[in-house]
């Protein structure tokens, strides 16, 4: 009797490996369309440089931009309630970074300089010439790069619960291989929303630890939109860019010549507050720093009040510098 050759399982396997990534893939599919279906656009769009931008925005009165953190979209600042107040008083303005929410990401190397760019023409094509800046988190970048590219335009900053100087982080390693084009392409359209899907409880809840997630958070904001493929990759490349930008951008904070109100949970498990907002504070001489005893990285939801705090408190100083 002839021995089968010792290769005979390879091609059972490779049908077998091609059918699972079909049908993970179908499922993505499924999912993306379903998470947009619950989920349609809340904004207009306007498009700048060939990239469509999704924005939204409140009330009247001084101009405010908010600029969220990486993951996330609009309605992360929607869902905290921060936007129902401060559209008393500012014109808020809030945009979905590209390859969030529905923004588009065109393929390239998205810093927070290239954010601020289209940023800047953005808010130029909707009559903006000045304005307070607020960042969360990886948005906090994006902040301080339009201060320092548009010192004209952002007249004051708040940089919320943010990331401002190199470190080993264990994200960044993490998140770099759905970052590749081709292999990333490969892993966002199979299995990375299902693996997503089973993380994302627990990274949402150390985003908010050692607080509990607030109810409003959990009721409002559409955590499928999260897990479609071009957000995937939108987070990715984020993450796997967070501490080589911050090499760069770190040597220019001193020219940041404006009113910065820094605001922080004391107890923010994502970005250390005495290695990077403590250490900003200190680096700025016009700056402000907020700390929130016992509070986590979602500051704006944690703690609203001392984030509007914080808004009034730039905006205050910025035309008592301008008098």
């Amino acid at each position: 009797m002839t021995d089968r050759p010792r290769t005979s399982w390879l091609i059972p396997a490779l049908l077998g490996s091609a059918a699972a990534l079909g049908a993970s893939a179908l499922y993505a599919v499924s999912r993306a369309r379903e998470a947009e279906r619950r989920t349609p656009p809340i904004g207009d769009f306007i498009t700048v440089d060939g990239v469509r931008l999704h924005y939204v925005e409140r009330g009247q009165g001084e101009a405010l931009v908010l600029i969220h953190g990486n993951g996330t979209m609009i309605q992360d600042f929607l869902s905290s309630g921060i936007v129902e107040d401060l559209a008393q008083r500012f014109r808020v303005i809030l945009i979905d970074r590209p390859g969030y929410g529905y923004s588009d990401r065109p393929r390239g190397v998205w810093t927070p300089r290239a954010h601020a760019t289209l940023f800047q023409k953005a808010l130029q094509h909707l009559g903006v010439t000045q304005a307070v800046v607020l960042g969360h988190s990886w948005g906090a970048l994006v902040a301080v790069a339009l201060a320092l590219q548009a010192p004209h335009l952002v007249h004051s900053l708040v940089l919320a619960s943010g990331y401002y100087y190199p470190t080993l982080r264990a994200d960044v390693v993490l998140a770099s291989p759905s970052a590749i084009p081709i292999l990333g392409d490969l892993l966002r359209h199979t299995v990375s929303p299902m693996v997503g899907r089973a993380l994302l409880p627990a990274m949402i809840k150390g985003m908010f630890a050692p607080a509990a997630i607030p109810e409003r958070f959990d009721r409002e904001f559409p955590t499928d939109m999260m897990l479609r493929p071009l957000q995937l990759r939108a987070s990715a490349e984020d993450a796997a860019m967070m501490t080589p930008v911050t090499v760069e951008l770190q040597r220019h904070y001193r020219d940041l010549d404006l009113p910065v109100a820094v605001v922080v949970g004391g107890a923010d498990q994502i970005a250390d507050v005495g290695r990077q907002s403590q250490r900003l504070h200190d680096e700025l001489p016009n700056s402000t720093l907020i700390v929130v005893p016992g509070m986590g990285h979602m500051i704006h939801h944690l703690a609203p009040a001392r984030v509007i705090e914080a808004v009034e408190l730039a905006s205050k100083q910025s035309r008592a510098a301008a008098a």
